[in-house]
């Protein structure tokens, strides 16, 4: 598809009136919150939207690169940037103990211009991409499950097979017992990492949400099941509510996608219900901080816009949050749109994205924010996903289910009743398994969490690009106990084949001889050991 004419969108300007109006109104109802997340706290200040999404920027720098992103030399001059300062290379020698820059807003755009027929500089993108997370996150692949406790939803994105309404979703939530029974069904798969996903209505409100999140990460299991991690993706919260989130002491990353960075393709996607106003939305990541929650993950949704405005927007709210909080995104997921029951939208996206402008996406990304943890779904196909981890990929979903309460009833994903199909349809072992025969190591690792890693203190070891010293020893006693506890006898054999081999990799002699005894403790019915 042949990519818009970008002055030909931009939005009117507003007088300066207009302009003024807009801003003071919208502040109110950024302190009034949602029905389902009031404020309770209003003793805090919020930045301008406009200076975190700078639309004019944006179209400027995509218009201006044009020619150069023809430049094969230039092209080569920019990955060759990304490549040093992942080696910390050319860096001021006071920075170094601070983080490693990514690209420039220009230096992204060009990237984002280049023809995806020329295949050379492709392959040189692609590599430095893998280059860049392999120097950061080393050769692991962090692993968890989606876990959908109610889908009743007052929301009225089009794209979605949730909103409100569409009648032709049954809808359900979890109760306790059904909550439980979901996550041992989990634990019996061998995760250790979930994320806890709900849609906002007042069947299911925060309070409720707030409890099933407490009851999951207490349950546990024989032989050694139990969840050490719980990232959530629900609603946009006050600041206060962020407060008793991060109360609750099992959370981990708190995720939302502003879905579309484009303020007119929001508003027409988003027609209805709270999540319509893309100003507080925008904004969710900053109340995150403000109430404490330091990990936050960020993400459009590739389908709705012109995929290069939505590149640099996350660049540019990249940017922002480090400037502002000194911790960037601990991840960025990367969702393309799927077909979903009764949401024509879903099947015909305004703007889809074929398979090669998508590892285009994902390799760029990594070049220009190298420190953010990079998120994969199951809504790719197990081929895709595949090449995608060659390209910077750091964590990815297995043998997840979209619909609510079908762990435990063992029920394959289905397209009339889950958020959207599932194209890669592999168990968890399944995964596991071909993650190990193409060189990569499993993980279900929460030390950094559990260590106090989290927010600004994980940026300074990752943007020093040593975070890679602490995965590769924690995926591997992960790894064993998995292969101990829960894998068939084939995972067993490879995996500790693998264990075997990269276990000589550790750098550190001293972390080396730590990480082997953690694992002969492994073998001896020790669990949960780690850096």
């Amino acid at each position: 598809m042949s990519l818009i004419l970008l002055k030909s969108i931009q939005k009117p300007k507003r007088s300066f009136l207009t302009q003024k109006l807009v801003s003071k109104f919208s502040s109110r109802l950024h302190y009034k919150g949602t029905s389902w997340s009031p404020e309770r706290d209003t003793n805090y200040k919020l930045p301008d939207v406009r200076d975190i999404i700078q639309e004019d920027k944006i179209f400027e720098a995509l218009e201006k690169t044009k020619k150069k992103a023809k430049d094969k030399y230039a092209i080569k001059e920019i990955l060759e940037k990304a490549k040093d300062h992942a080696l910390l290379k050319n860096i001021k020698e006071d920075l170094k103990d601070e983080f490693v820059q990514g690209l420039t807003l220009e230096e992204t755009a060009t990237l984002l211009n280049m023809d995806t027929k020329n295949k050379d500089l492709l392959d040189e993108l692609f590599n430095t991409a893998l280059f860049i997370k392999q120097r950061i996150y080393g050769n692991r692949i962090v692993l968890f499950a989606p876990l959908y406790v109610s889908n009743y939803c007052t929301g009225g994105c089009l794209y979605c097979g949730y909103r409100g309404s569409n009648t032709d979703i049954p809808r359900s939530k979890l109760t306790k017992q059904e909550l439980i029974n979901e996550v041992i069904a989990l634990e019996n798969q061998g995760h250790k990492r979930i994320l806890m996903l709900t849609g906002e209505h007042p069947i299911y409100p925060f309070d409720e949400f707030l409890d099933a999140l407490k009851t999951a990460y207490a349950v546990k299991s024989p032989p050694h099941g139990e969840i050490r991690r719980i990232n959530v993706e629900i609603p946009a919260l006050s600041v206060s509510d962020f407060k008793r989130l991060k109360a609750t002491n099992c959370v981990g990353t708190y995720t939302l996608f502003q879905e579309t960075y484009h303020r007119d393709s929001f508003n027409k996607m988003h027609p209805n219900g709270a999540k319509s106003d893309y100003e507080y939305r925008l904004l969710t990541m900053d109340r995150a901080q403000i109430g404490g929650m330091d990990d936050i993950g960020i993400g459009a949704l590739y389908g709705l816009f012109d995929y290069r405005f939505e590149v640099l927007s996350l660049l540019q709210h990249a940017q922002h949050l480090d400037k502002a909080y000194h911790a960037g995104p601990h991840t960025i997921s990367v969702p393309r749109i799927r077909p979903a029951k009764n949401t024509p939208l879903a099947y015909n996206p305004p703007y889809a994205i074929d398979d090669i402008t998508f590892k285009k996406i994902v390799a760029i990304l990594r070049c220009s924010v190298p420190y953010t943890g990079m998120i994969l779904s199951t809504r790719e196909t197990t081929e895709m996903r595949k090449e995608v981890m060659k390209l910077g990929v750091s964590q990815i979903s297995a043998g997840s289910i979209t619909s609510v309460g079908s762990y435990s009833k063992e029920k394959q994903n289905s397209e009339s009743k889950g958020q959207f199909s599932i194209s890669d349809q592999r168990n968890t072992d399944q995964v596991i398994q071909d993650l190990l025969k193409d060189g990569f190591v499993p993980s279900f690792c929460t030390g950094c969490y559990r260590l106090g890693r989290t927010g600004e203190n994980f940026m300074k070891i990752a943007k020093k690009g040593d975070i890679a010293n602490m995965c590769l020893p924690n995926a591997l006693t992960t790894t064993a106990e998995y292969l101990i506890d829960y894998a068939p006898k084939e995972t067993a054999k490879i995996g500790w084949e693998t264990i075997s081999k990269e276990l000589p990799n550790i750098p550190n002699p001293s972390t080396r001889e730590l990480t082997r005894k953690n694992i002969e403790k492994i073998k001896k019915g020790q669990r949960d050991l780690y850096l």
